[in-house]
């Protein structure tokens, strides 16, 4: 799934497309008669951006008014919207003001491109984003006002969270020094449907509390949040709400079944929830979504599990999933809280998951509950579990390897053009533990190897191998079931983040190790030029991929240098890794490489496996109007004389499956095209990628 350059929220993409698809996007148009709010009540001026003391204190006589201890107040705030007021225009995520109270209406769809009608009714009637007349209400002011004023946007809001606290805790708050028993109210605030969501914000507020903040926003305000180090929550307490995972309702029509059963091994905790699969026009066949139907393997082969973070909650994903406007999907769906897996399509079919045909076409896609960004909170152990349980499964039934070649994370899959590879995404990310994973395989990274080998598998001790990132935060997109990821809004949400909105994560566990250009802790960063195309160093960025090498991965070594420095072929360049810990961390292994034969200074690297042109009959060329997919050199790559990179030795025949009409009544439909020309699967760079077997010669490691 989804979001370029970081993983990108939900909704920006499903605009995109549907603009590129000709849909119209109507400008936002608020108002107060829309809102349909009778409160009529007192109205503030808003504070003056030129006073940079007037949030804070609004903060404060807002706190003090509702008997909303201030630090929680202010954390709420912090973690709902940053403090911003957007002007008093709404967020991407419907929300108004540093309270984020929402009110989401059809011009606010419009206005962020969702024009589906499958959902569309379902987000216009969830109370969790419309909580800003309720708040409005209880601080006694009219809509509108609680929406675009930010002083009584924070008075309804700390209104709104009183109230909360007041219906878990017999009607009445806690006294003014006990912050941990403003825990279920907390909870509540974050108006999730879930509780795993609701307690990861709680543990968020509580957090900021214990740390502290500050921060200037957008429009001049200076705010404060000193550090109270002995306020913890209760890790136990959004338990309270009773909340469960809801499933969309089913829809024979366009969430048609197709399984009896799900397709898990029997002691896995495993349901059925079928896609969205539907023909969106009703003249034109080939208009539907949310996957392609096939019958693999006998139509083509499953060569890949690809594993994901979906950006998004678990409830969010479903209903997503369940949208077949949405034009992405999944064969499963693995939830943070307790490992429960829902399996979205058959593994016959084809999910939209990569954007990448070569790969998803051959693949079984699997998301998993979370956000990259902030991975080691959501990928908990029975998420460990029950993906690893899953995967050796499919691994079995369909013969794939369980290595690093095959069981793939959406950032080792390549953009598929020139123009993506940039924007591919780069989950699950820093933060999933590829090492513990595969021990759960059963398939530990480990050496097999003499020290002398010359290839070696990426391996640092995770929770040794502790470093910085940074990341955008989250952006709750527009879902029945919101979650409090609503973060930074910069001004363009469908493009890039800003560098000015990154922000560093805490120092903590990752699984891959930084690639230097020198054998030297102060030389820089490795460039990728298509992420760096103005030939500047690489960023500590998570999704600045190009100069990480990811646990699990295999290369051959370049050189080495004292000190433990190690250089790898990566991409056209050595790129250098302080192994400190000798061969526990790179690990000496086994491996076969391919090296381009005598006589070639370059051989071009591809990342598709496309057939030739004459492997598609003249026929349903003639039919298709052209050569549906023909091989794309990647222009910025190349593998020179000298060079080597690993591969398992597999050629692989060229081919694309051809899935026109939803119905498989076109021309030559559900056809997999195969072509004489064969390629080597290779570990290119952080990604995968492609060569061809006519170039390169296939060399088993020294030892």
């Amino acid at each position: 799934m989804r979001r370029p350059p970081r993983r990108r929220a939900l909704i920006p993409v499903l605009a995109t497309a549907l603009v590129a698809a000709g849909a119209a996007v109507v400008p936002a148009a608020h108002s107060a008669a829309a809102a349909g709010s009778p409160m009529a009540g007192p109205k503030a001026g808003p504070s003056s951006p030129a006073d940079p003391a007037g949030r804070q204190a609004a903060f404060a006589a807002a706190a003090a008014e509702f008997g909303v201890p201030l630090p929680v107040l202010l954390s709420v705030s912090y973690n709902e919207s940053m403090w911003e007021a957007h002007g008093g225009k709404p967020s991407f995520s419907a929300g108004y003001g540093p309270m984020n109270l929402t009110n989401l209406t059809q011009a606010e769809l419009n206005s962020a491109g969702f024009t589906s009608t499958f959902r569309s009714p379902d987000l216009l009637n969830a109370p969790s984003l419309h909580t800003a007349a309720k708040a409005a209400a209880l601080a006694g002011v009219d809509l509108t006002t609680a929406e675009t004023n930010d002083v009584q946007n924070i008075r309804a809001g700390a209104a709104l969270l009183a109230s909360y606290e007041k219906q878990y805790n017999h009607g009445v708050l806690p006294p003014a020094l006990d912050l941990p028993g403003w825990t279920v109210g907390v909870a509540r605030y974050s108006e999730a449907s879930e509780t795993k969501v609701a307690q990861v914000f709680t543990d968020d507020v509580f957090t900021t509390i214990r740390t502290g903040q500050s921060a200037t926003t957008q429009d001049g305000q200076t705010l404060a949040l000193p550090a109270q180090p002995w306020a913890f929550d209760d890790p136990n307490g959004a338990q309270r709400l009773g909340l469960v995972s809801v499933v969309p309702p089913a829809d024979p029509v366009h969430d048609p079944s197709q399984l009896s059963a799900p397709e898990c091994p029997a002691n896995l905790d495993c349901s059925y929830s079928p896609s969205g699969f539907y023909q969106l026009s009703a003249t034109d066949k080939s208009d539907y979504g949310d996957h392609d139907p096939a019958n693999r393997p006998v139509t083509t082969d499953i060569r890949y599990i690809t594993l994901h973070d979906n950006e998004e909650t678990n409830d969010g994903t479903l209903w997503l999933f369940h949208d077949p406007s949405y034009f992405a999907s999944a064969n499963y769906e693995v939830r943070s809280e307790d490992g429960h897996v829902t399996q979205l399509l058959p593994t016959e079919d084809i999910a939209w998951d990569s954007g990448n045909e070569s790969f998803y076409q051959h693949s079984v896609g699997i998301e998993q509950e979370g956000y990259a960004i902030d991975g080691a909170t959501w990928y908990s152990e029975a998420m460990y579990r029950s993906t690893a349980a899953l995967v050796r499964y499919l691994a079995a039934k369909y013969d794939i390897p369980l290595d690093r070649q095959h069981i793939l994370g959406h950032d080792n899959i390549p953009g598929s053009s020139d123009g993506s590879i940039a924007s591919q995404h780069w989950d699950p990310g820093p933060y999933w533990n590829w090492s513990h994973f595969m021990d759960l395989l059963g398939a530990p990274i480990h050496a097999d190897a003499p020290p002398s080998s010359n290839v070696v598998a990426v391996n640092p001790v995770f929770q040794l191998n502790q470093q910085v990132v940074s990341g955008c935060q989250n952006i709750q997109d527009l879902t029945p079931f919101p979650g409090p990821y609503h973060g930074a809004e910069w001004p363009n949400l469908n493009g890039p983040c800003p560098a000015s909105y990154y922000k560093d994560m805490p120092k903590q566990p990752t699984s891959f190790v930084f690639l230097r250009t020198a054998p030297s802790d102060s030389a820089p960063l490795l460039s990728d030029p298509y992420l760096h195309t103005d030939g500047s160093a690489g960023t500590i960025q998570a999704d600045d991929w190009g100069d990480k090498a990811s646990s699990g991965q295999e290369f051959v070594v370049a050189d080495r240098a004292p000190g433990g420095w190690i250089a790898i072929w990566y991409a056209g360049q050595k790129a250098w890794f302080h192994n400190e810990l000798g061969p526990v961390s790179a690990a000496p292994v086994k491996a076969l490489t391919v090296t381009p034969k005598p006589g070639k200074a370059t051989v071009p690297v591809y990342v598709e496996s496309f057939p030739e042109a004459s492997a598609y009959p003249a026929a349903f060329t003639s039919w298709y109007g052209g050569v549906p997919r023909s091989q794309r050199i990647a222009s910025k790559y190349v593998l020179a004389a000298g060079q080597a990179y690993v591969t398992d030795g597999k050629p692989l025949q060229s081919d694309w499956f051809n899935a026109y009409n939803i119905d498989g009544s076109a021309f030559m439909d559900q056809t997999d095209f195969k072509g004489a020309t064969q390629y080597y699967l290779i570990t290119y760079n952080h990604r995968m990628a492609f060569v061809n077997a006519a170039d390169v010669n296939v060399v088993a490691s020294t030892s």
